[in-house]
């Protein structure tokens, strides 16, 4: 499925940016394609860079890239439910808890990798494993409708997003 062929009944508009970032591209292709280039970004940042936060109250290198992780299991398990589905009301989900409880401050470059390629790899599992009709099953999460495809585009988007603030801001 490309990104054309989704609706805008498939998600909040709060996360057009992140879909439009990615431009026309298919779903696994750019879920595949993520997996090799995002670790090799990964480990061209400086080691001295990983803890090192821009400005004042802004999350570290560490930090922002842990928060893709949760963003990204967190969107899997709604994809999952979805798929499957179930139509109960998922709730949405506070990163300025998650951040400061996720230890990023004891987190070595490599162990954020692996642990990137090991939830990547179940995403891209989970995405391969359905069936076509399943990528438009909606859910409601935060209090919005979503696709089952929608989340899969926003995991993406939302990677590419960081990748971004992080050359910009931090390097």
């Amino acid at each position: 499925m490309r990104v054309t062929e989704l609706t805008k009944e498939e998600y909040n508009p709060y996360y057009k940016s992140y879909i439009d970032l990615l431009g026309d591209v298919e779903l696994l292709d750019i879920l595949t394609s993520q997996l090799r280039n995002f670790p090799q970004f990964l480990e061209s940042l400086p080691e001295d860079k990983l803890h090192y936060a821009y400005a004042e109250g802004k999350w570290t290198i560490a930090e922002a890239l842990i928060h893709v992780l949760d963003t990204e299991r967190v969107f899997q398990y709604r994809a999952l439910r979805f798929m499957r589905g179930d139509k109960t009301p998922l709730p949405g989900f506070d990163q300025d808890t998650f951040v400061p409880n996720s230890n990023a401050d004891k987190r070595s470059k490599e162990s954020i990798i692996e642990e990137y390629k090991a939830i990547r790899r179940s995403t891209i599992a989970l995405y391969s494993n359905r069936k076509m009709k399943t990528l438009h099953n909606i859910g409601t999460a935060s209090d919005s409708p979503m696709s089952v495809a929608a989340l899969g585009f926003i995991i993406c988007g939302h990677q590419k997003h960081h990748r971004n603030v992080i050359r910009e801001r931090y390097l």
